[in-house]
Order: structure tokens, then sequence, then C-alpha cells
């Protein structure tokens, strides 16, 4: 019998000064049994650098014609495609086929770049996707996590706070490719 995702929920106090956005959003994201801590963590994170009313987390890891997180419009066409990790240039070329602007953050550098390595010259030809490196410069991103966290995220420039009161950590954004028409 197959592991069932555990499902997590997370108050996000959002103050995104690159965007000024500024807000308060109840999360509900399901766990896939094979996902860490850690990357449960920066699928947050992602939401807070693209949050509206309208992004949503997919069934993600356990669904592959869904990406982690997406912004549909009201008539069903994807805005946003949101995927985390080192996916192969097929999934890319299908998120920029199937959405108006495609994203992917990478989170481990030691992967990230040979993976970059290896697809960076083939991506530079999809002109709506952007490829991000988050690096936790400071703190234990994975020690965040609870089945239920209230977690502060400030966005300003290339640095991310996010914390718990208790605990903070801070991450960096690297652009490794911006689309033209990038407005996240």
């Amino acid at each position: 019998m197959a592991t069932k995702a555990t499902v997590c929920k997370a108050q996000l106090q959002l103050c995104d000064f690159n965007r000024d956005y500024f807000g308060a959003h109840s999360l509900t994201i399901a766990q896939h049994p094979s996902e860490t801590e850690e990357r449960l963590l920066m699928r947050i994170v992602a939401f807070a650098l693209h949050a509206s009313e309208a992004l949503s987390f997919t069934r993600g890891l356990s669904t592959e014609d869904e990406p982690d997180l997406w912004e549909k419009d009201l008539t069903g066409d994807i805005l946003c495609w949101i995927d985390l990790g080192q996916p192969e240039e097929k999934r890319v070329r299908k998120a920029c086929g199937r959405a108006h602007q495609a994203f992917i953050y990478t989170y481990q550098p030691r992967n990230a770049g040979p993976w970059w390595s290896k697809y960076g010259n083939e991506f530079q030809r999809f002109g709506n996707l952007s490829v991000g490196s988050l690096e936790v410069e400071n703190g234990d991103i994975a020690s965040l996590y609870e089945r239920n966290m209230d977690l502060q995220c400030t966005i300003q420039d290339d640095g991310i706070t996010l914390s718990d009161g208790a605990r903070e950590v801070i991450l960096r954004l690297h652009w490794l490719k911006q689309a033209p028409d990038h407005t996240s």
C-alpha cells in the first residue's frame, strides 16, 4: 500500500519590497512521502516570490503534468509555471510551451552547477523562462518545518528572510537566466 501525502499548513505573513506586495496567506501543502522538509520549505519560498491570490500549490511530485506551483487565469490558461530542482530539458520545454511565464528554482548548489552546465545553453532559446538559484546563507531551512507553521517572510533585492519567530533563515536568490518580460 502506498504511503499517503502529509498535509501541512502554513500561515505566511509576507513583505515583498521588490514587488510592493504585502499580505497574509493561509497555505495548505501536500508533502509527498519522498519530499524532504527542505524542499517543502523551498516551495513556500517560491510561493512567496510570486505570491498572489491566484497562485496555488499543485499535486507536485506525484504528477508529471503539473509544476510545483502555478497561477491560472479564469479561462484555465497557465500564467505562471513554477518548478523546483533540476528538471530535464523536456519538462522545461513543456512548461515554456504551456505557460506564459516559466520559473525554475534550484536550491542545492552542489547539484545545480552540473545541471546548469548541461542545460544552460539549451535554455537560452526559451524567451519566457527564468531560472534562479536559491541558496541558504545562514541557518537551516529544514529547522522551520512543522506540520502547522506560522512564518514571516521578507523579500528585498536578492535577500529573502524566512522566520518562525524563534528561528531565522537567510537566503539569496541569484538569477542564472531571466526572461525579458520577467515581472516577479
